[in-house]
């Protein structure tokens, strides 16, 4: 705690994106969110960098939120939720997709905030290597499964540390930032507690993704309705 943004000066072109501290994240993961907009995310890979400037965020609050993986208590999959802070939590969905969390709060909190769409800022052949169906650059990264595949996130980083020597993954606060407008509203495609607006996002950002609450889906045989989510769905 009590550690400070520090600014590492370049050779030429002045100074560098600070690293956010680890005492950052130790905050609820609602009061982290919004301050993530604007910052960027570095994934480091034999294959070269990719750095994505988060536009899109969704807050989730462990054992106080039902919408969260973590509500009801650790499981070997979201033991990394309950702390420290500064970790990663990546979980698969849909059979097909993978999701990436930064972990926030104290230690058996659980409160994370979800990556949902950003802006590819460097990096971008091998971004677009990694996500081939992009047709505009626009899109590299607007979704949590796309993001996580620009940053080239699986469920083997899930429980990596950001602060750790040599992490693969890097969180900085741009040098200069470019006022904008932050706004929130309801998490997407979610079966409970749709009505917490904790998904926050840059307005008028185009990189933003797609609103989508969570929707029907065909009848179980026991003739209940099961709810239909899409892959950013941390419920």
């Amino acid at each position: 705690m009590g550690e400070r943004l520090t600014a590492v000066r370049s050779g030429a072109g002045g100074a560098e994106p600070a690293i956010l501290p680890r005492s950052f994240f130790a905050r609820p993961g609602l009061a982290v969110a919004p301050e993530l907009l604007g910052c960027q995310l570095t994934a480091h890979s034999p294959d070269g960098d990719v750095t994505v400037r988060l536009t899109e965020v969704e807050a989730y609050a462990g054992l106080d939120d039902p919408a969260s993986h973590a509500f009801r208590g650790p499981t070997p999959r979201t033991e990394v939720m309950f702390g420290p802070p500064g970790f990663l939590y990546v979980y698969f969905t849909y059979g097909m997709h993978w999701c990436a969390n930064l972990v926030c709060g104290l230690d058996g909190t659980a409160t994370a905030v979800l990556l949902r769409a950003g802006e590819v800022v460097a990096g971008h052949e091998l971004a677009r290597t990694r996500r081939p169906a992009a047709k505009t650059d626009r899109d590299l990264a607007r979704g949590p499964a796309r993001l996580a595949d620009c940053l080239g996130l699986r469920g083997t980083d899930s429980g990596l540390d950001l602060y750790a020597a040599g992490s693969k993954l890097t969180v900085t606060r741009a040098a200069k930032t470019q006022p904008a407008t932050v706004q929130s509203g309801p998490r997407v495609g979610i079966r409970v507690a749709t009505d917490r607006p904790w998904r926050f996002w840059l307005s008028d950002d185009p990189t933003v993704s797609t609103y989508r609450p969570g929707a029907l889906r065909n009848r179980s045989k026991s003739g209940t309705a099961v709810r239909q989510t899409d892959p950013s769905d941390q419920g």
